[in-house]
């Protein structure tokens, strides 16, 4: 007998996270007598808990084969709502959703708090008696979700494509800051990355050879900022120019950080920016070059360019989604897809699982072993690590007339059988 299906998504999104949600699709679709009607989560499990079901099963399978190259997370929505042990309210209405609807399997994409949802939906659905299969599937570009021996997952689908875009970001950068260096000395650029520095570590691969006057500061560089601007000036008596990659999180002092929903400091909210911090410190100290210090920061574009995803990531993220489904087929619970790097020079992995448990909420931090001793560059080891990630060649994105075609699904949603319903967080009495 089969059962329904809803997959979500939480978190940022990523260039990739929608070959996943096309392999859970795609898979559940080749088992119709487990699988029934499979359901997204209009905007991750805040549309579950109002009961708000995109219906895939009635989308054309162009749409969804159009998702490999469709970037971020328009196709379903996305969203930051952690489910916290105290919303008793909410996990009642779970259960009245999923019983109401006939919903045997739930897939969760995303990172390091969406597998603690996906965990606790997991033990509600044991603590209750709930004929329910929950698994975990990975995303995130921040490649902090797993272990520092990298034994839950080597790396997560998203990391490859925004490694590739840094890694061509900065070879662009290079040929305008040699342009302009007589008037622009120093281009500091502004690198995705909270507490974590494996975005702006991918910075190195656009000079391996490291011929290029490029320094990488990453959160965990622990540099002071009057330590940052002598580096800087060292390298401007050296080569008359220096390009500057800063993670998000560097501590470069107050910024007047906002939250967002998780906790997390959103430093595109915030109300200054790291890299202007730095900017402002370089200039008002003052360069041992003619000109002045300038920035940038690198948007969401790092998370949901199409253009710049790589392939290797996107194949990937599609087998770790159908992974997801192949766990759920064999009725066991409580497990997240994962990637497991083979041993050997030659690049390949392995799709195997994990107990959500053990990667719920984990955070994996960037090996000090892979900071540079000067603590503004990478090692080569680090290098052999990130590279195989990025691929060879551009990804195939459909154009027609001069414009990219992305999956456009219809707005087709399941019958709503319950009563309204505002999520707990919401709820005035929780403001």
């Amino acid at each position: 007998m089969s059962h329904n299906v809803i997959v979500a998504q939480s978190g940022g999104p990523s260039p990739v996270i929608n070959s996943s949600l096309r392999g859970i699709i795609e898979t559940c679709k080749m088992f119709p007598d487990q699988f029934g009607r499979i359901y997204g989560g209009w905007h991750g499990i805040e549309g579950v808990l109002k009961e708000e079901l995109l219906d895939l099963s009635a989308q054309d399978e162009e749409e969804i084969s159009l998702l490999r190259n469709t970037p971020a997370a328009g196709s379903i929505g996305t969203c930051r709502y952690k489910l916290k042990d105290s919303q008793v309210k909410d996990f009642q209405r779970l259960l009245e959703v999923f019983r109401t609807h006939d919903i045997g399997y739930f897939f969760y994409i995303g990172g390091n708090d969406s597998q603690h949802t996906a965990f606790r939906v997991s033990e509600l659905a044991k603590n209750s008696g709930l004929d329910l299969i929950a698994v975990g599937v990975p995303k995130t570009i921040d490649n902090d979700l797993g272990d520092n021996e990298f034994t839950l997952i080597d790396h997560t689908p998203g990391y490859g494509s925004v490694a590739r875009y840094w890694s061509h970001i900065i070879q662009n950068a290079n040929e305008e800051n040699m342009g302009s260096s007589p008037a622009d000395p120093v281009l500091v650029i502004q690198a995705m990355g909270r507490k974590i520095g494996y975005i702006p570590a991918a910075s190195r691969l656009a000079d391996p050879e490291r011929k290029i006057p490029l320094q990488i500061y990453l959160a965990e560089s622990k540099v002071p900022v009057e330590t940052l601007a002598d580096n800087v000036n060292d390298q401007l008596k050296q080569d008359g120019r220096c390009i500057v990659v800063i993670s998000e999180g560097f501590d470069a002092g107050n910024i007047g950080e906002v939250k967002d929903a998780f906790g997390h400091t959103s430093f595109g909210s915030s109300k200054a920016s790291v890299f202007q911090t730095v900017v402002n410190y370089l200039n008002s100290k003052g360069l041992k070059a003619k000109g002045s210090a300038r920035g940038q920061v690198m948007g969401t574009d790092q998370r949901h360019s199409a253009a710049y995803a790589s392939i290797v990531d996107l194949d990937e993220a599609y087998r770790v989604g159908q992974k997801a489904v192949e766990i759920a087929s064999k009725e066991e619970n409580g497990w997240m897809a994962t990637i497991l790097r083979e041993p050997g020079f030659i690049y390949n992995v392995k799709y195997d699982k994990v107990p959500l448990q053990k990667v719920a909420l984990s955070e994996r931090s960037f090996p000090e072993k892979w900071i540079a001793p000067s603590r503004f560059d990478v090692t080569d080891e680090f290098l052999d690590y990130v590279r195989p990630l990025i691929g060879e060649d551009w990804p195939s994105v459909p154009i027609i007339n001069g414009r990219q075609r992305f999956s456009k699904f219809q707005m087709i949603f399941a019958d709503k059988k319950l009563p309204d319903y505002l999520p707990q967080a919401y709820q005035k009495e929780n403001i």
